[in-house]
């Protein structure tokens, strides 16, 4: 639980200080500036920083993001968004919040152990991923949600996205990624019938990059702690 702005490299402080400006404008000059938005998406892309070096404080602040995002969406009545973050990721993101609290890396406490996943895991997360998938796709439909197939593709990549979280796994950073693709699908579809969610599709953008960053650090690091 040390504080992990000690911990950001020189790049990573660059990354994180870039993502924020660009979002920053974006939010400001896109004609219809909403607070909320903008504090989730800092909120979002520092998660997504302290993620790409394991620390435990990525699950906190994914938390506070879940919240936020699930009232954005609230507002325009993407009841998948919605209830996939406060139902799936927030949970989700406590349980990894303690799972990596539990298994810290021998070379350094403050960053999470890598674990390297096996394929009956692989197969068990799919399994369960087509069960979340079908159930969530019956629940948008009855709620009469926009662009069902989007949404219900954006919960199984959140669903596999936070499972590989909580597993440890480096593939989370995927899971992540593939999920902004999908969001930014989704919130263009959103953008067309209101311009002020254009600045959304910026944020997911930006996500997209970030998470990718994570996904090369985690391999990074994972090298080393199976070289230990």
């Amino acid at each position: 639980m040390q504080n992990p702005w000690k911990e950001l490299s020189i790049k990573e402080w660059w990354l994180w200080s870039i993502s924020m400006l660009i979002v920053t404008v974006s939010n400001l000059v896109g004609g219809s500036f909403d607070v909320l938005t903008l504090a989730a998406t800092w909120v979002g892309i520092t998660s997504l920083i302290f993620a790409a070096k394991g620390n435990v404080w990525a699950q906190f602040l994914m938390v506070a993001f879940s919240i936020l995002y699930g009232i954005i969406s609230f507002r325009f009545r993407y009841w998948g968004e919605m209830i996939t973050y406060l139902g799936m990721t927030l949970p989700m993101a406590v349980w990894s919040a303690v799972t990596w609290l539990r298994n810290p890396s021998a070379g350094s406490k403050s960053e999470v152990a890598i674990r390297k996943l096996e394929k009956k895991h692989f197969l068990f997360l799919l399994v369960l991923s087509v069960v979340v998938t079908g159930a969530f796709y019956f629940i948008l439909r009855w709620l009469e949600t926009p662009n069902i197939a989007f949404s219900t593709l954006s919960v199984t990549t959140s669903f596999l996205a936070a499972s590989l979280t909580m597993l440890r796994s480096s593939y989370y950073a995927l899971g992540y990624a593939a999920n902004d693709l999908v969001l930014i699908v989704l919130w263009g579809l959103a953008a067309a019938k209101d311009p002020v969610y254009i600045p959304v599709i910026i944020n997911f953008m930006i996500f997209f990059l970030n998470d990718m960053y994570g996904f090369i650090s985690w391999k990074k690091r994972e090298r080393t702690q199976l070289c230990a």
